[in-house]
């Protein structure tokens, strides 16, 4: 039986643990989806079909981050008014974010499939793996509205307290694109464009299976789209537009300590690499609650209760650096043997060691920046968010790798990276104690 929470009332701890299990299971998930990708298209393709998807996804991943922007800002809306309990509004709002998220996928979809071969120009894609890039980017572009639809069905129920629903949308998704990789790129002879295929027909299956669930259980007041009111649409752009910035800061930030690591040669690169990829699957369960709490958060600002916020952001960061520092010391002990299942070459796990082993002990600092910075955007303060994602990467994280590599060699990137995460967590500290975001308010007394 699918259970909305109404976070409102009820033991905060419980319901944080309950609510948070379900999306770190969906964001683990997400994960082994790229994944399963490249693990289909290198060994039935090849290194050429496989650098092609790569520098697609480059394009995909960036047209995702401006999704998931908005759906932040779908979150904090909808959260709040269900928090509110103001069904009126809340059904007023998804019919103009349904509007927009419409919208913007069918542009996106025509000017990306038109302009796909100069987009993968921009990002110099060599000439042998062009023509393979733009079917494989062509086809992505067309089936773009069903990457927006899942996501966005995703976050309406979250915002109204469901997490357990979402996980059943992705699991569909993942397993297909599982099955239907190989069937399609080999058993049917498709090649790259077969991948392609694969992930628009799972990402479309997933979506309609949830837009039939979701209407059928009455799970969401959906209605017949209708042209959203001026106040909707200026409020939904206004939260919408820096949260999606947020991506584009963190994206270029994560560009700039790149253009460190290499000044010290491939095998400090491939070492690098191999540990960011542990690292995106390690900081899972920070990523989970900042949304949790985001959820949490919202409903409770829709109603001014500021005494049982601040209980879930203590609860929030408790509970974060707990599992971070647990975390945080089995990588420790088992750094060698995670990277090792990406390389072998002796200089790189050296260094891929070395550097999980020093930024692992400040995972849970990195962890308060999430939840933190989840609870201030539960209060629409967008903006606030995207000041402080400045001061983290471009403030802290790349001037102290920068200086710190300077200063100790290699072993400076993950000194000036787990300082950074240190001092950002006070930052976000602060500017979550003395900051004005519980002055903000997204809605008129009738709203």
């Amino acid at each position: 039986m699918t259970k909305q929470h109404d976070f409102t009332e009820g033991n905060i701890f419980k319901h944080l643990i309950v609510f948070s299990g379900p999306l770190m299971l969906t964001n683990l998930l997400q994960t082994s989806y790229q994944f399963a990708d490249s693990l289909w298209v290198g060994n039935l393709l090849g290194a050429n079909a496989l650098g092609a998807v790569t520098i697609s996804s480059t394009i995909i991943f960036t047209i995702l981050s401006f999704v998931l922007g908005l759906n932040n800002a779908a979150l904090t809306i909808l959260s709040q008014q269900k928090g509110k309990d103001n069904e009126t509004g809340l059904k007023r709002y998804l019919n103009a974010f349904v509007v927009i998220l419409t919208v913007i996928a069918l542009v996106l979809s025509t000017v990306g499939y038109v302009f796909a071969e100069q987009l993968l120009l921009l990002l110099g894609t060599p000439e042998n793996m062009l023509g393979e890039a733009k079917s494989y980017l062509q086809i992505n572009f067309l089936g773009i509205l069903f990457l927006f639809g899942y996501n966005f069905l995703s976050t309406v129920l979250r915002a109204l307290g469901d997490s357990r629903t979402p996980l059943r949308f992705v699991m569909i998704a993942v397993l297909l694109n599982i099955i239907l990789n190989p069937l399609f790129i080999a058993g049917l002879d498709f090649g790259i464009n077969g991948a392609a295929f694969a992930t628009i027909f799972a990402q479309g299956s997933a979506f309609l299976y949830g837009i039939i669930h979701v209407l059928s259980k009455k799970l969401a007041p959906f209605s017949l789209p209708t042209v959203p009111s001026k106040q909707e649409v200026g409020l939904i752009l206004n939260l919408g537009i820096p949260s999606g910035l947020q991506m584009a800061v963190i994206s270029a930030g994560s560009a700039a300590i790149m253009s460190v690591v290499t000044i010290f040669g491939s095998g400090v690169v491939a070492g690098f690499g191999a540990a960011q990829r542990l690292d995106r699957i390690l900081m899972l369960p920070a990523h989970a609650l900042g949304t949790a709490v985001n959820s949490m958060a919202g409903q409770n600002i829709g109603v001014r209760n500021w005494s049982r916020v601040k209980k879930i952001a203590k609860y929030g960061v408790l509970y974060n650096f707990s599992i971070m520092m647990l975390v945080g010391l089995i990588v420790v002990i088992f750094a060698e043997y995670g990277i090792r299942l990406f390389i072998d070459e002796t200089e790189a796990v050296a260094f891929g060691t070395k550097y999980l082993q020093i930024v692992a002990l400040c995972y849970p600092f990195l962890g308060i920046n999430f939840i933190l910075n989840g609870i201030v955007r539960a209060s629409g303060a967008m903006y606030q968010v995207l000041v402080l994602n400045i001061i983290s990467f471009w403030v802290l994280r790349f001037p102290l790798t920068y200086v710190f590599s300077g200063w100790f060699g290699d072993t400076g990137i993950p000194l000036g990276m787990g300082a950074s995460f240190l001092l950002s967590s006070f930052a976000a500290f602060m500017y979550y104690r003395f900051g004005k975001w519980r002055e903000k308010k997204l809605f008129a007394r009738n709203q």
